[in-house]
């Protein structure tokens, strides 16, 4: 074994930094035993130095812009998180020292990922973020190396536990969104501000991230479409089961003719695929590639020890000498690529009206599909309320996304129309 330790020094010990100091202190002995040599934790920054963390001996710093500029270490591990202020001004110092990185910080990387690399690539550090996206689910790794011998094209996936989480439980309960969600922030699962999960901003940061890796592209955010959860109701969710789906938020990019589509949105999708059965804070990615087919990887996508292990596979990657640009080649190789319309979206369709129960209600809705050639596949209609609105649900064939939403456009202006949820169905 070699004598020389890789030096660690770690900015945040929240969460996921203290599950990192314990996962190195713990496994300790097989980490050394599989790297050839010791991974040492050499620093370590926070506001306030948590006492019930094994750090004894470790010099402790207050600000990690310090520890970033003055320590002496082999590999920073960012685990502040923010896209911009201190987790990115540690990141640029130690790249600029010719200091490697490793990650769990996705809005960073989304917004900042191309000029990270472009450092990384100027001063020979390296890079390493696969707990950026999916927890303990080692997806980065998958795309840049395990399905180096394919041409990817398409990556889809339940990204974000909080939603998921939501979404199982609203299922499982009957309860409406407000009360679920209020649950998963009294358990930790959701912030106190909740949106960056629940309208969809986390993933589509870690979609973006998937897509450079799957299409050898440089990351485009604004590429993204993003729709979130809140309009997701009890009553869609039983529907959905009825109709035989599960309604989960996806994120999907995929790649035709050249053109790259990316959106996240909450979706059905069938039971007879395996995205259907993924409850709870998991997460899972599915990949098609033109050799290997589909695969799909599924486990936790966030908390202290998933993440942690992410986090170190990186760090033993190093410590082996093991490493690669960070996009899987040179950012001057990769290859910007349109995106694709968003109106040229096709998929089917689930629609959820609560209508009142008046003659010809039924005929202007069908007459609003007709003109836009959507076709209906089944219908849902059950009683009677004449001074009341009752659900009528429907799902249409595969159309495109553009003359659906004219359809619904005109379906929304009758009178007798009091609302209507409108949500995609994902095929196989």
């Amino acid at each position: 074994m070699s004598k020389s330790p890789l030096k660690i020094a770690i900015a945040g010990l929240g969460t996921v930094g203290g599950g990192t100091v314990q996962l190195l202190h713990d496994q300790a002995a097989l980490l050394a035993a599989r790297a050839g040599r010791p991974l040492a934790l050499v620093g370590a920054a926070a506001l306030v130095q948590p006492t019930e963390l094994p750090l004894d001996g470790v010099p402790f710093f207050t600000d990690a812009r310090v520890m970033a500029r003055d320590c002496d270490y082999d590999v920073l591990v960012e685990l502040i998180g923010g896209a911009d202020g201190i987790a990115l001004d540690v990141v640029k110092t130690a790249l600029g020292r010719g200091r490697s990185v490793v990650t769990a910080n996705k809005a960073m990387i989304a917004h900042h990922g191309m000029d990270l690399a472009r450092l990384a690539e100027s001063t020979g550090a390296n890079i390493g973020f696969e707990a950026s996206v999916g927890g303990g689910i080692p997806i980065i790794k998958s795309l840049r190396e395990g399905l180096a011998g394919n041409h990817v094209t398409k990556v889809m996936g339940i990204l974000n536990g909080t939603c998921n989480y939501i979404l199982s439980t609203m299922r499982e309960s009957g309860r409406d969104f407000a009360d679920v969600l209020a649950e998963a922030q009294a358990l930790g699962y959701a912030e106190a501000d909740p949106t960056f999960d629940i309208d969809g901003i986390d993933t589509a940061h870690k979609l973006a991230i998937l897509a450079s890796l799957a299409f050898a592209m440089p990351i485009n955010l604004d590429g993204v479409a993003c729709e979130g959860i809140r309009h997701v109701s009890a009553l869609d969710i039983r529907y959905a089961d009825e109709l035989g789906y599960r309604i989960k938020l996806l994120g999907v990019a995929a790649l035709a003719d050249g053109k790259v589509e990316a959106r996240v949105y909450p979706a059905m999708v069938p039971l007879a695929f395996p995205l259907a059965h993924v409850n709870g804070p998991f997460n899972a990615i599915v990949t098609e590639g033109d050799f290997v087919g589909r695969t799909v990887l599924e486990g936790r996508g966030a908390g202290a020890r998933p993440t942690a292990s992410a986090v170190v596979a990186d760090l033993m990657d190093l410590a082996c000498g093991r490493a690669m640009p960070m996009f899987g080649v040179a950012v001057d190789r990769l290859t910007p690529l349109p995106a694709a319309p968003a109106e040229a979206h096709r998929s089917a369709f689930y629609i959820r009206l609560m209508v009142k129960d008046q003659p010809g209600v039924f005929a202007e809705i069908a007459a609003a599909l007709r003109d836009e050639k959507v076709s209906m596949e089944q219908i849902i209609q059950r009683g009677r309320a004449p001074e009341e609105t009752v659900p009528v649900v429907m799902t249409v064939h595969e159309t495109d996304e553009a003359s659906m939403l004219r359809a619904v456009g005109r379906i929304r202006t009758l009178a007798a129309v009091a609302d209507l949820q409108l949500i995609r169905i994902e095929s196989l």
